[in-house]
């Protein structure tokens, strides 16, 4: 069997429901990572091709699902403010990248028995 995390062409998406209130997935994550990166929930959004509304929407979504928020706002200063992780936003960004790579380590057979009953349209790699 061939290593699906290894296969740019074949991806397991990760989606942790908590109840019916709170929800963290492959967007949310990604966010919290451009955050970390840029340093601003503008620049994170931009990155995404997502407005500012959206992300800063989706910031206080996680900030309230959470015991402590994930991304603090720093304000003014010479260069005007920015965003960064907190040390639960690290945490929390950290475990559910380790949870999404245990269920791909986990499902990588079982992806690819369902790749392997791809009819031979839907078993062509994106790009050919």
């Amino acid at each position: 069997m061939t290593d699906t995390a290894s296969r740019p062409d074949t991806r397991l998406r990760l989606r942790i429901l908590f109840g019916t209130s709170a929800m963290l997935g492959p967007g949310k994550a990604d966010l919290l990572e451009h955050i970390s990166e840029t340093g601003s929930i503008a620049a994170a959004g931009r990155a995404m091709s997502m407005s500012y509304k959206r992300a800063w929407s989706l910031v206080e979504e996680m900030n309230a699902a959470f015991r402590a928020p994930l991304v603090e706002r720093s304000r003014g200063g010479r260069k005007g403010g920015g965003a960064y992780l907190s040390e639960t936003g690290e945490q929390v960004l950290a475990l559910y990248r380790a949870a999404e790579a245990a269920a791909a380590s986990a499902g990588a057979e079982h992806i690819d028995g369902l790749r392997a009953l791809l009819s031979d349209a839907a078993n062509v790699p994106e790009g050919h």
